[in-house]
């Protein structure tokens, strides 16, 4: 509702079928992922990045993304890289079929060093009441399903980033553990998973999900479940990307490290019912997301956390 240059952006709920919405809303940035777009002059997939980590937290409610703000801070403003980050929002809105209704575009000399920005993004979905997902109704001996990341997503990068530092790599070297260069493939973008959710969650499949950003599989995953319950994830159920091995490699990391920084190849996770996962599984995949089954509820042992990752350590080394 309402056209570009006012004060605020106007969205009509019922203009988009919701009789009685209950509101999600969701805020997040692209982090550290942004100083390797901006030292290497690669602007084009942050915008993506930015609407993915904001509409893929709504999307685990169960709730439907509406609309997206974004904020766009530099100390100097380049129009062409502004316009570029943009374009690369609009993207990302538009698969996730969200409108974006406005921004912000702050221009503070002296604040930020010359060609640097920042970036931040306000997403807000709805839900019709009593359809969100809770993880109430997970249960003992649910399955784990686990769809494909693209990739380290916009999580970890502060490590990623002394890695390279520390390996005496180029962010315009040949990157190796993937074709193209380091900068390119490090800065593949987040992957979006509204769509598939969305369809699994009209269908009745699933009882809760849970988005894989900070904290890794092990700071993610248990945030979904109910108290008494534990996911016990089997690591050698899906590949290691090869991202992640290398990282582990030149960074010296253990898979403990692993799992509780990257996503480690699984962006997004799923409980569903035995008898219901291969629908879901179908659901997801028409999607054209890559699924894995990578583990089950069960019952929590106190002492234990809520993620178990048993033979990580196996499936993982080397």
């Amino acid at each position: 509702m309402g056209e570009i240059g006012g004060f605020g952006g106007l969205f009509d709920p019922r203009a988009a079928g919701f009789s009685d919405p209950v509101l999600v809303a969701a805020t997040d940035g692209v982090g550290t992922k942004l100083r390797i777009a901006i030292d290497c002059g690669r602007h084009q997939t942050v915008g993506i990045d930015l609407v993915a980590m904001c509409v893929n937290d709504i999307v685990v409610q169960g709730a439907e993304p509406l609309f997206f703000l974004d904020y766009f801070a530099t100390g100097r403003l380049d129009p062409g890289i502004a316009a570029t980050v943009v374009e690369g929002i609009v993207r990302g809105c538009a698969e996730a079929g969200c409108s974006l209704i406005g921004g912000e575009t702050a221009e503070m000399p002296g604040h930020y060093a010359a060609g640097d920005y920042d970036l931040a993004g306000f997403a807000v979905g709805a839900a019709e009441r009593g359809t969100l997902l809770t993880g109430e109704d997970i249960r003992e001996g649910h399955l784990v399903l686990g769809l494909a990341s693209s990739g380290v997503h916009a999580n970890g990068y502060s490590l990623v980033r002394r890695i390279v530092g520390e390996s005496g790599l180029g962010w315009n070297d040949d990157a190796p553990f993937a074709d193209g260069s380091l900068a390119g493939a490090l800065l593949a973008p987040t992957r979006l998973y509204v769509s598939a959710a969305l369809a699994a969650h009209r269908e009745g499949l699933v009882d809760g999900f849970a988005h894989i950003t900070g904290g890794g599989l092990t700071g993610n995953v248990g945030r979904t479940l109910p108290a008494g319950l534990a996911a016990e994830i089997d690591a050698g159920s899906w590949p290691l990307p090869p991202v992640f091995a290398w990282l582990a490699r030149a960074g010296g990391l253990g898979p403990a490290d692993l799992a509780d920084t990257f996503n480690c190849g699984i962006g997004f996770v799923a409980a569903v019912a035995a008898d219901r996962a291969a629908a879901a599984r179908q659901a997801f995949e028409a999607h054209g997301q890559q699924v894995h089954e990578i583990g089950r509820i069960v019952q929590r042992i106190p002492e234990l956390p809520a993620v178990q990752m048993p033979g990580r350590e196996a499936a993982w080394r080397g």
